[in-house]
């Protein structure tokens, strides 16, 4: 193999990563990412109130994104610039590292939320279901079935990386699972919003156990 320091192939940047939680007390995280393919500056506030300002340059994604901050009631500001002359991945999969990240930093130490949360969307004809529990393990189990590849010009297969990347950064144990559908723009929309939903009752406080971390072994990792 040849040692690619004698090449004169210009190396790829590394991701510069930044990230600064709110001081006042809410639960509200600003991160930036910045790679040789993308570059994000997102805001999150788990408290909000479901307002979004949403700039990807991929028009689908970004009415997915209002979709999830809406019905979450999160608060998501989100301007994102990509390599979309070569295709739409590497923005999709960048957004949600930075989505996930912020969600965990935002979370801070965990204490008095719910923890799980599920919801069962129906979009016309699609119904969506999805539970999660912020374990601390991140990981997707994902089975939707869509009927086309692709909706205008994105390419379906990317809202698996979204969540792949979202779920794996947020350190949340994610299920989304269609159980019927046959209009992939409504089966994808059902999925945002199911999320939304089932992470909005997970990070809900629940004043009964102010303080507490809400797990048997004392640790969310």
């Amino acid at each position: 193999m040849s040692d690619r320091n004698e090449t004169n192939e210009q190396q790829p940047s590394p991701a510069k990563d930044v990230s600064s939680v709110s001081s006042g007390g809410g639960r509200v995280c600003t991160r930036t990412r910045t790679t040789s393919e993308t570059d994000i500056v997102l805001t999150l506030n788990l408290d909000g109130t479901g307002e979004t300002n949403i700039a990807t340059g991929i028009a689908f994604f970004d009415h997915m994104l209002e979709a999830f901050g809406r019905h979450g009631l999160f608060d998501l500001d989100i301007a994102a610039k990509g390599d979309l002359e070569v295709d739409a991945h590497h923005t999709v999969e960048d957004v949600g590292i930075v989505l996930g990240q912020a969600f965990a930093a935002a979370l801070e130490n965990k204490q008095g939320i719910t923890r799980f949360g599920s919801s069962l969307i129906p979009m016309d004809e699609a119904l969506v279901l999805a539970a999660c529990d912020l374990s601390g393990r991140g990981q997707l189990h994902y089975d939707v079935k869509l009927p086309i590849e692709i909706i205008g010009t994105f390419d379906t297969t990317l809202a698996k990386e979204f969540f792949i990347a979202f779920a794996n950064n947020a350190g949340v144990t994610l299920h989304i699972r269609s159980l019927v559908g046959e209009n992939s723009h409504h089966i994808i929309e059902a999925a945002f919003k199911a999320v939304a939903r089932a992470l909005m009752a997970a990070v809900a406080l629940n004043p009964r156990i102010a303080g507490v971390l809400p797990s048997t072994k004392g640790s969310l990792s």
